[in-house]
């Protein structure tokens, strides 16, 4: 059973019996609730993963999960609130892509380095990125008319993010940045809020998950135009390729992990890792996780995801440095 609480979601975890497990046999972590802090606002990709995440968790670490949504800065508020709690296993944050590698490649410091300010415990999935159009007042159908009638009005349209520096801004500034187009960044606070505005019309494009962008191009309030990943996606077969769709060279991506503050034990750190393969291998979740084409990042440990956040931040920071990013 769940409840909802004034700060967010508690997953209860199951009842278990009196006999079934004496209290000298319990682990001392944890002992109190533990709060997940989602630092993008509700209806987004990491709010649907981590609430899809949460009732398994508190089932197999025996504790309730608190979820906590403290969007701002595109996910930097948040993953630098958790960097700063006391390291004691009770709050942890399910940080991107976003505010661990992209935002140091802007303009705006970045109060935090994840490489010694958190802990990586484990990726949860992998992300890709398609780009979607609103059919609200907008004509193109294809990625080649959608590049085309962005030449004839530079800065006349604009598309919407989850914030400066998030995986959806980078990659939108990106796509312009290599057609030789111009469009204007409206940051929003999250991604119910990008979805919104894309369907009215207030912004012509925005680039996110391909399962959340496949419901309004099957509700017809957005078509997607391509995929920036090698393959096509298998929710979106008709959907081409950035390379296929003539944008050579072009890829987009991001994925989720869960972090703690620098300091927390080893073995909070290795359960709680333990935990998250335990909950991606269930197949309930891990078949959802395909429904919506964000595959589960499995057979990670801490120090495996470690290495892989430093490679990520050592590709991405660059990268996005050389777009030339000014502070909005």
């Amino acid at each position: 059973m769940t409840n909802i609480t004034r700060r967010g979601l508690i997953a209860a975890p199951l009842a278990l019996s009196p006999l079934a497990a004496p209290a000298y046999a319990q682990a001392p972590w944890p002992s109190r609730p533990i709060r997940i802090v989602i630092p993008f606002g509700t209806g987004g990709g990491t709010d649907i993963t981590t609430r899809l995440l949460a009732p398994k968790l508190a089932e197999i670490l025996g504790q309730p999960v608190v979820l906590e949504n403290r969007p701002g800065a595109g996910g930097v508020v948040g993953t630098d609130y958790v960097a700063k709690q006391p390291a004691n296993g009770d709050v942890f944050v399910l940080s991107t892509l976003s505010p661990i590698a992209l935002a140091r490649g802007l303009p705006a410091p970045v109060p935090f380095d994840a490489r010694t300010d958190l802990i990586a415990v484990a990726p949860t999935v992998f992300v890709p990125i398609a780009l979607a159009v609103t059919t609200r007042n907008f004509a193109p159908t294809t990625a080649a008319e959608f590049i085309a009638t962005l030449k004839a009005a530079p800065g006349r349209y604009q598309y919407g993010s989850s914030g400066i520096g998030t995986s959806g801004h980078i990659a939108s500034a990106s796509f312009c940045v290599r057609t030789g187009t111009d469009a204007v960044h409206v940051p929003y606070r999250g991604g119910g809020q990008v979805f919104t505005a894309l369907t009215a019309g207030e912004i012509q494009f925005c680039s996110d998950i391909p399962s959340i962008l496949k419901g309004f191009q099957d509700a017809g309030t957005a078509r997607v135009l391509f995929v920036a990943t090698d393959q096509r996606s298998s929710l979106l077969p008709n959907v081409p390729t950035a390379a296929e769709a003539g944008i050579a060279g072009y890829k987009s991506h991001s994925w989720y992990g869960f972090f703690a503050p620098r300091g927390t034990p080893e073995a909070i750190v290795n359960r709680m890792a333990a935990a998250t393969e335990q909950a991606l291998s269930d197949s309930a979740i891990n078949q959802r996780f395909q429904e919506m084409g964000t595959p589960a990042m499995r057979g990670y440990t801490p120090a495996r995801f470690a290495a892989y956040v430093r490679d990520e931040i050592a590709f991405w920071e660059p990268e996005v440095r050389g777009l030339g990013i000014k502070a909005e």
